[in-house]
């Protein structure tokens, strides 16, 4: 990317607002149980492989700003109580787009009964989090994620190798990570 290039959410406005996390654990028991009604929007758009949280909804964070006032038409209308925002790791794309989210919500709908939230860790997270979270994915590819993490790993370890000082190698090397698709 040029360093002159503009990130892709430079073209909307900063969300005003910022979305409360959801624990993993509270996602997954609402997901099991069925004890309220909830809505994972995935914001993913080149990096949605692997498999995704079963039920979620993906509308990539590129194009989210546009849909946001639909997205609430059918959550309003659906009775949803609780929208969860992902991205692969819940710190870029997903608090961005649970932001604006939140600020169409509380501020255009003057809705003060959704809760909208964003999932802690992300899909991420969520793949981390063992095989009781996986099992309630679709298209979930172990071997995707092993490779994604292996990879994560050793582009930390290069990072860290070239900012210690040491022979270290080129820190270029590697997948996009999500910080270049936020």
């Amino acid at each position: 990317m040029a360093s002159n290039e503009q990130p892709w959410h430079a073209a909307f406005p900063k969300p005003t607002m910022t979305a409360d996390v959801m624990p993993q654990r509270r996602a997954m028991m609402i997901l099991s149980m069925k004890i309220a009604s909830m809505l994972i929007i995935d914001v993913r758009r080149t990096d949605y492989e692997g498999g995704a949280i079963r039920g979620s909804l993906n509308i990539p964070a590129q194009g989210f700003y546009w849909n946001r006032g639909m997205l609430y038409e059918l959550c309003y209308k659906a009775d949803i109580e609780w929208v969860v925002f992902t991205c692969g790791s819940s710190s870029g794309r997903g608090p961005r787009c649970a932001g604006w989210f939140l600020d169409h919500v509380r501020n255009t709908a003057q809705d003060k009964d959704m809760q909208i939230m964003m999932l802690e860790g992300g899909v991420k997270g969520w793949v981390k989090a063992g095989p009781q979270y996986t099992q309630f994915m679709d298209g979930f590819r172990a071997e995707y994620w092993e490779q994604l993490f292996a990879e994560e790993e050793r582009t930390k370890q290069t990072k860290a190798d070239t900012d210690g000082g040491g022979t270290g190698g080129d820190p270029s090397v590697g997948a996009a990570t999500e910080t270049e698709t936020k």
